[in-house]
């Protein structure tokens, strides 16, 4: 199923906080007077005076080299059409958060008031000296291909209409890869198109490029197939007309190898999918509902290798799997323009990816250990950390090769390292924890039902299938809040204690087994049991629950101390700790011990470790763990150096494997030059081995270092992920958002999924 999303929901989205998606912020320091001075007047006309001497230097000097400009006048927008350059900004402020999160690339979105073609690209030329390329978006056509074209034959930065050429890219890639598997030869298929706007056109004349017959291709709009005696024909149209005794597209299908939907849903049959000849390949393109879906395709013929625009089906044509790689390539090589090379050697790239093996992290996000080259997976997840280091690389040299690129890259090692520091698997943790999840949903219980923040994350994990929620508290109140948000959460479970009698006794008993000896009566139990983060814990221990949730109004030791009586620690572990995921700009840090351990001993830093350890490994990456302090590896002496030396000493020696450095201060741990100038013996200074886990000394230092970076630093706090427990346990922050208590279901959920816990 398709992610439900309410109307509600994404006015608020856009609404909440700053309006929009997007900000603008200082990449230099700005809080002295010197910075302002150097900022603006008067010293920045000394990088003025080197761009006016040589223009070139504008890429030296500002950032324009890695500026994007994302347009549009409005005419064609989604599926709403023409709706003006105003109603279009939040698509383009969309576009940009795309560029941003996957090839690390800055935007500027402009939405311009202008339809007639001519003034548009003059507005749009007068532009360049800004920005190192140009993104057209829902532009209709047939203007679309008119302003493309000349903005790339009069412009010196690369320009690419992104609604013409990414779906062809895409479904390109997916063409050469099924015709690989059913043993075509693509200049001998015949080729049927549903659609004839701007991406059907631009997938047409892409597919020539990589060796389709013109002759062979038929292509139908809502009138019929497009034919030479068609009255009124557009000059694009007249490109791919045909001459044959055909009208209809039912006519057209039978004994073709390809058909390409990029029109409207549910207008092909089974009977269609049938006549076509064998091994036939769909390439059904309309959103949300493809030309014939997915399964009724399937059912019509067994041999039949199916692509739609969906994520919910296998071999999704996501433009996201291109124009960010595609420019991301260009810009590193100052090409003039985006040409025909850069776009094959993009989707042969995208192509031969498919063919290698599939990492871990992609398999587990989609839940599927069998993932491997064939007719249920043509192209790459948008997930797969590879994309940018395989395509952004495959059209710069195709830029260089082609004569287009003003700049040369001969280290092709070290650019690809500049690649994944700009953006790779660390932004995508949680879309990765969250795909895991989806795959298999556990049963959540949260201990704080009668919370409408609670209510909200409960509806919205039901709604994408993250989690099966059940809502504890008190009914009657439950409801009410529910009705009064007009919240939909019809079928969910709600328990209330006070209604469990039977519940109740069973959980007294079992409470009383596990605490008589620990100073609890019978009694005791009976009272305890009937709280909620008792009976939530109680729930995960007898399998009512695959995994608990709580903490949102009340303190951590309170919350904890339930389930620490109750589910208990795993065999071997002495003791508890609390991790926050820390996303970055640079990446995830992982910070421990956050929440549990007060002022630790070495001995116990040192289990610590191996549960921070195994938590890193949890997220599919390499634990790199630096223990903090004031002093970098004895320069000053003290309690807290001396403790996380010995920490660092012993932690070594139990657990060899490990990458383990200190104790250091933070900004030698995080800051590898300094490293490698003063500290070269450090196993954190080599280039691929920089740290991503701080272990600090005592629980008020780990505390206020996440807060911190969270509220000044604009790193994402995720979690505190509770490690070393018996049964999936997860502990929220106070005042925890709906997005960070989603976060924390999804993890709670693959624990879960893992269990026997691997947090």
């Amino acid at each position: 199923m398709a992610i439900k999303i309410r109307k509600e929901d994404a006015l608020n989205y856009h609404s909440q906080g700053s309006p929009g998606k997007i900000e603008v912020i200082p990449s230099k320091p700005v809080s002295s007077q010197i910075d302002l001075a150097l900022a603006y007047s008067p010293g920045v006309a000394e990088p003025c005076k080197e761009i006016a001497a040589d223009q070139e230097n504008i890429y030296k000097y500002t950032a324009k080299g890695n500026l994007v400009a994302v347009i549009s006048n409005g005419t064609a927008v989604l599926g709403l059409g023409d709706i003006g350059p105003e109603a279009s900004k939040p698509v383009m402020e969309g576009k940009g958060v795309l560029f941003k999160k996957f090839a690390g690339i800055d935007v500027f979105d402009l939405e311009i008031d202008e339809k007639d073609p001519k003034k548009l690209i003059q507005i749009i030329k007068s532009l360049e000296p800004t920005f190192g390329g140009v993104n057209l978006e829902d532009i209709k056509a047939p203007e679309c291909f008119e302003i493309e074209q000349t903005l790339k034959q009069e412009m010196n930065i690369p320009v690419m209409h992104d609604d013409q050429h990414g779906t062809a890219i895409i479904s390109g890639a997916a063409l050469l890869n099924a015709l690989e598997l059913v043993e075509k030869k693509i200049e001998e298929i015949k080729l049927v198109v549903s659609g004839a706007g701007a991406a059907a056109i631009s997938c047409l004349r892409f597919y020539v490029s990589l060796g389709v017959k013109k002759e062979n291709i038929i292509v139908c709009d809502k009138d019929g197939v497009i034919r030479t005696d068609r009255e009124g024909l557009l000059d694009i149209h007249q490109e791919f007309a045909t001459d044959k005794d055909i009208r209809v597209i039912a006519e057209a299908l039978p004994g073709a190898d390809v058909f390409l939907g990029l029109s409207a849903g549910n207008i092909i049959s089974q009977e269609m999918i049938k006549s076509m000849a064998p091994d036939p390949i769909v390439f059904a393109l309309a959103n949300p509902d493809p030309e014939i879906g997915y399964d009724v395709a399937l059912a019509a013929r067994k041999d039949v290798i199916m692509a739609t625009g969906r994520s919910d089906h296998p071999n999704q044509v996501n433009n996201v799997l291109g124009f960010p790689y595609i420019f991301r390539g260009a810009l590193d090589v100052r090409a003039t323009v985006i040409n025909e090379e850069m776009k094959l050697a993009a989707a042969k790239a995208i192509a031969k990816l498919a063919k290698e093996p599939v990492p871990e992290i992609v398999t587990k996000a989609y839940g599927e250990n069998n993932l491997a080259f064939g007719r249920f997976y043509l192209i790459p997840k948008p997930v797969d950390p590879r994309l940018i280091t395989t395509i952004a690389p495959a059209v710069a040299k195709a830029a260089i090769e082609s004569g287009v690129a003003k700049r040369q890259i001969h280290d092709w090692e070290s650019y690809e390292l500049e690649l994944q520091k700009r953006i790779g698997i660390d932004q995508r943790l949680m879309s990765v924890v969250i795909g895991r999840a989806k795959k298999d949903p556990k049963r959540v219980v949260f201990g704080e039902a009668d919370n409408l923040k609670i209510l909200k994350a409960a509806q919205t994990i039901r709604d994408e299938k993250i989690a099966v929620p059940i809502l504890l508290g008190k009914r009657h109140v439950i409801l009410k809040m529910i009705e009064e948000n007009s919240l939909d959460l019809a079928h969910v479970t709600i328990i209330d204690p006070k209604e469990e009698k039977e519940l109740v006794k069973k959980f007294a008993k079992i409470l009383y087994q596990k605490r008589q000896r620990k100073g609890m009566t019978i009694f005791d139990a009976e009272r305890l049991v009937r709280e909620r983060n008792y009976f939530g814990a109680l729930m995960v221990e007898t399998g009512e629950a695959d995994a608990f949730i709580s903490g949102l109004t009340r303190d951590y030791p309170k919350t904890i101390l339930p389930s620490l009586h109750t589910i208990g620690v795993k065999e071997g572990v002495n003791r508890v700790a609390g991790m926050y995921i820390m996303n970055t700009p640079k990446g995830p840090y992982f910070f421990a011990d956050a929440t549990v351990n007060l002022n630790p001993t070495a001995e116990e830093l040192v289990e610590i470790i191996g549960l921070t350890a195994n938590a890193v490994k949890f997220f599919n990456m390499e634990p790199r763990i630096a223990l903090l302090s004031y002093s970098n590896f004895g320069s000053a002496q003290g309690d807290i150096p001396a403790k996380m030396a010995k920490a660092t000493e012993l932690a070594k020696r139990k657990y060899p494997d490990l990458i383990i450095e200190g104790e250091m201060q933070a900004n030698v741990a995080l800051n590898q030059e300094i490293q490698r100038e003063i500290y070269p013996f450090s196993a954190l200074s080599h280039k691929d081995k920089a740290v991503n886990t701080l272990i600090f000394p005592d629980l008020a230092s780990s505390n206020i270092a996440y807060k911190l970076l969270a509220e000044l630093g604009n790193a994402e706090a995720i979690g505190p992920i509770l490690l070393g427990m018996n049964k999936p346990v997860h502990i929220l922050q106070l005042g925890s958002s709906i997005r960070e208590i989603v976060n924390m279901v999804a993890i709670a959920v693959v624990d879960a999924q893992s269990n026997k816990g691997n947090l």
